[in-house]
């Protein structure tokens, strides 16, 4: 497989009126564990939009360049069977479609047919569904790995929405695919479910699984990741080593307010407010 993950150059995406990646260029290689990280509205997940080929980059602002595995064209159904993506969108869809078909008394979908639909990009295992004993046997696996072996027989609209990320996130990796890309879980979990998001994450990384994670919050860059990505206003504002840009000069200059940077075991954390130390 070329080294290259994701390569884009001079890429411009426009979200309706609104420019939203500006002329960006980044080079993500696989196996490195990055975390894309910035303000509200930087363009972090219209750039996770963009290398899935959910948006296309504007073709009147110069040449550009997007490529995938060495690759600049894909089968979108393909493409994504390889790269476990995992938004806030998707776990909405799959706990609202799963959980009311539960309701409807239709079907009693459980925690292990939620990472078996990963083999049908589907919502649920349906009655068409032919789940072979190796897909069983690859989904207990993957609920073994993720230590989610005591949700399996139990029904999805039972359970909290950090088990459900932690599920879907299963159901992105049951395919074995090449990277796992998780935008902004960790929003609306409690103290405890976004801990046990973290060790999720942690034991997919150490597994070999190239991780992307985007965020807005430094506490979910587990130790793993190594390579921080800045976003700003549509464009790379900085990109390197973890402890040379998690620093609080830098990122007071990209949250444009005061930040103080904490560093402990191996995870950071930010507060606001006075002076920021370099």
């Amino acid at each position: 497989m070329n080294s290259h993950l994701f390569e884009l150059d001079n890429v411009t995406v426009y979200r309706g009126r609104v420019r939203v990646l500006d002329r960006l260029s980044l080079t993500l290689h696989a196996g490195e564990h990055v975390a894309i990280l910035g303000p509200n509205g930087c363009g972090k997940s219209t750039l996770i939009k963009t290398l899935t080929r959910e948006c296309y980059p504007a073709t009147g602002d110069g040449q550009f360049t997007v490529r995938v595995m060495g690759r600049e064209r894909w089968d979108t159904v393909t493409l994504r069977s390889m790269l476990g993506i995992v938004t806030n969108d998707l776990v909405a869809e799959c706990t609202r479609g799963m959980s009311s078909d539960f309701a409807e008394g239709h079907r009693r979908v459980t925690g292990r047919d939620t990472v078996l639909s990963g083999f049908f990009s589907s919502i649920g295992i349906w009655a068409h569904h032919e789940v072979t004993p190796l897909m069983r046997q690859r989904a207990d696996a993957i609920l073994a790995q993720l230590e989610l072996t005591q949700l399996a027989d139990r029904p999805l609209n039972q359970l909290s929405s950090g088990e459900a990320k932690r599920l879907v996130i299963g159901r992105a990796l049951v395919h074995a695919p090449t990277a796992l890309v998780l935008d902004e879980l960790a929003n609306s979990l409690d103290l405890r479910a976004a801990g046990q998001l973290r060790d999720t994450t942690r034991v997919i990384a150490q597994s070999g699984t190239t991780v992307i994670m985007v965020t807005h919050h430094l506490p979910e860059i587990v130790p793993e990741i190594t390579r921080i990505v800045l976003l700003k206003d549509g464009r790379v504002f900085d990109d390197g080593p973890k402890a040379r840009v998690l620093t609080s000069s830098r990122l007071s200059e990209l949250f444009e307010t005061p930040i103080h940077v904490g560093e402990r075991d191996g995870y950071f954390d930010a507060s606001t407010g006075g002076h920021p130390r370099g």
